[in-house]
């Protein structure tokens, strides 16, 4: 039989400098971008200030961690609850084949049959059992202890 490695931790990210992963090196290099194309149109001041906010913003996006998972993912998860409806509402309309099932006739209906029971032992047949199973089915048992 072939054998296979299986993988190991899939969900950890390849790291390209030292600590940084390939996601996080692209959003500081965006936020790096961003900076730029801001030195180019804007004033000095309002330059400074777009620059500390795409810093601290694409660090954070970059480098927080919410319950071990990437920023990213909290704030998908954060929409996608606002999307949903606050309260959840049992709807109790029936289906077309709820109301077709509900008005079969009883004669359509198969009875089920009786499950018999099967009858209780004095004893636990543990010991019996296991001499069955040694003997390799040779020893049959006894029915004597049957109430």
């Amino acid at each position: 039989m072939q054998q296979f490695t299986v993988p190991q931790f899939i969900d950890v990210e390849d790291k390209i400098f030292g600590p940084i992963t390939v996601r996080q090196f692209v959003i500081i290099l965006t936020a790096f971008m961003l900076s730029v194309i801001s030195y180019k149109l804007a004033d000095f001041a309002l330059f400074l200030t777009l620059t500390f906010l795409f810093f601290v913003v694409g660090g954070i996006i970059a480098f927080l961690k919410i319950n071990g998972r990437p920023f990213h993912y909290f704030v998908l998860n954060f929409i996608q609850t606002l999307k949903k409806p606050k309260i959840r509402v049992w709807n109790n309309k029936l289906s077309k084949t709820d109301k077709e099932l509900r008005d079969l006739p009883d004669n359509s209906i198969k009875q089920v049959a009786k499950l018999q029971r099967k009858p209780l032992y004095a004893k636990s047949k543990l010991a019996e059992v296991s001499l069955i199973v040694d003997t390799g089915g040779v020893y049959q048992g006894g029915d004597d202890d049957i109430k």
